[in-house]
């Protein structure tokens, strides 16, 4: 990659593209493309096409997803794995038609089977069933890396694809109806604080175990991969240590300062007992991550706090 060229970062106003966009702009690229949803419609075949062959990026970061924690995925099925498929399918095929360069598709670490063996490689996909209170979105992005896989096999298309881990950060959804588990937390603990709770309610046991990745380190992931990558296997993108739900809530409430009890609703869900990422081909690769999650759930409060009045808008 060099800083002339036009990179097209699609989903730039969410958490992972606009760690993207703040990392590029900063790295001095010049040509980077965005597109809001009101100008560029994803799902739209159309749309995309007459974007690419008018634009002609040359690398595009496949960021946008519709995405969501347990309670989205359990209402929202049929938009989950609709709305994701189209947008993988449409960008996908319209990079390609278009000359573009390379490609960095984006999945999630929920491609991998419910019960797969722990740390979770990359060769365990497709060996068991998937968490069923995420299946929707799951299949939707194991079909857009296998897309990528299939585009490369039969046009030679640079397409790649990294799986990241549970990531959170700077531009998070705190909506504690349809967020994921660490920014509901955040803001269930704040305003627990502010209120002057003595408890808070966690859904679930707490026993459950997840890798937490800092947004801004997966962007500096995205941009190595980019530079240092070229290969039809997908890649896993996370730190390689995982705590518990329980042991989680507790650091945030100590971040927050709530100072009450807390509570473990176990008549909710827990969804996969474990997820942890095998990062061994990453690190072969030479890259780590630098943020620890303690001083990763300080700044992102702080941002929550500066931009609280901005969210509830």
């Amino acid at each position: 990659m060099n800083s002339a060229e036009r990179v097209f970062v699609a989903g730039h106003t969410g958490l992972v593209g606009s760690a993207l966009l703040r990392r590029l702009q900063r790295d001095g690229f010049a040509n980077v493309l965005v597109r809001t949803r009101s100008e560029l419609d994803l799902r739209s075949q159309a749309a995309v096409n007459e974007f690419f062959a008018t634009a002609k990026p040359q690398v595009v970061v496949l960021a946008a997803a519709t995405v969501g924690g347990i309670h989205a995925n359990a209402t929202y099925p049929a938009d989950f794995i609709r709305d994701n498929l189209q947008i993988e399918t449409n960008v996908i095929d319209a990079a390609y038609r278009n000359g573009t360069r390379k490609l960095l598709f984006l999945g999630s670490s929920c491609i991998y089977p419910r019960l797969a063996p722990q740390p979770l490689t990359e060769d365990s996909l497709l060996t068991g069933p998937l968490e069923a209170t995420n299946e929707w979105y799951a299949i939707a992005k194991i079909a857009g890396l296998k897309m990528c896989q299939a585009y490369r096999r039969q046009y030679g298309f640079n397409a790649i694809s990294a799986m990241p881990t549970n990531l959170y950060g700077p531009g998070d959804n705190f909506d504690l109806a349809n967020s994921h588990v660490l920014p509901a937390l955040l803001r269930k603990f704040h305003e627990a604080r502010l209120r002057g709770d003595t408890s808070v309610t966690v859904w679930g046991s707490g026993t459950p175990r997840r890798e937490f990745l800092h947004v801004d380190d997966l962007a500096d992931a995205c941009l190595f991969l980019l530079q240092h990558y070229d290969d039809e296997n997908l890649v896993n993108v996370g730190c390689g240590a995982d705590l518990s739900i329980g042991e989680l809530a507790r650091m945030i409430g100590s971040v927050v300062g709530f100072r009450g009890d807390i509570v473990f609703d176990t008549s909710k869900p827990d969804g996969t007992p474990r997820k942890l990422l095998d990062v061994s081909r990453m690190q072969a690769l030479g890259w780590a991550p630098r943020i620890a999650l303690r001083d990763g759930l300080e700044s992102t409060y702080n941002w929550f706090l500066q931009n609280q009045m901005r969210l509830r808008a």
